[in-house]
């Protein structure tokens, strides 16, 4: 097994285990924490995946922007940080089959994975996407990303200004 493969593994691994924690955790911080390192094992599969581009939006948007705001926000509600996640009450017989449908998909997913033939090719050297897409952004799509940035300015202006009318 090359370096290549152990660093792959270990993104999947990180990713997996901690999106399972995310559904799994009745503590909401704790949540959030095990997403942070979802959402990073994401963005180093997309790296390996020679997305330099999505790779870095994914760190910078839903870990820089989307989770920490996520967490400033649970820890700045009050009276919410130490509440635990009650999920209902469900019975035995819901728990057994939703466990026989999550093993049947499991092991109908591993089948498929040892049966299929896999195409093997060599990979292309692949340049850096990010000039690319920069470019086409400011020249050829400039208005809508103009556009976009617009109505995300508004959407946040509204946002503040809602956040500001229910606090007096």
């Amino acid at each position: 097994m090359d370096l290549l493969n152990l660093v792959f593994y270990l993104f999947a691994i990180i990713t997996v285990v901690s999106a399972i924690i995310v559904v799994t955790h009745r503590n909401i911080m704790y949540a959030a924490f095990a997403l942070l390192f979802t959402l990073f094992g994401v963005a180093g599969l997309y790296a390996m995946l020679n997305a330099d581009f999505i790779a870095v939006a994914q760190i910078m948007i839903y870990i820089g922007g989307i989770l920490v705001l996520l967490i400033f926000g649970v820890m700045l509600t009050s009276n919410i940080t130490g509440v635990d996640l009650k999920t209902g009450s469900m019975s035995k017989l819901q728990r057994w089959i939703m466990t026989v449908i999550s093993l049947l998909i499991a092991i109908g997913l591993a089948i498929m994975y040892s049966t299929t033939d896999w195409v093997r090719k060599d990979i292309p050297e692949v340049n850096s996407t990010v000039d690319t897409i920069g470019n086409l952004l400011l020249t050829d799509y400039l208005i809508a990303f103009e556009v976009a940035s617009v109505l995300l300015l508004i959407a946040i202006i509204g946002a503040a200004l809602i956040a500001r009318h229910k606090t007096r």
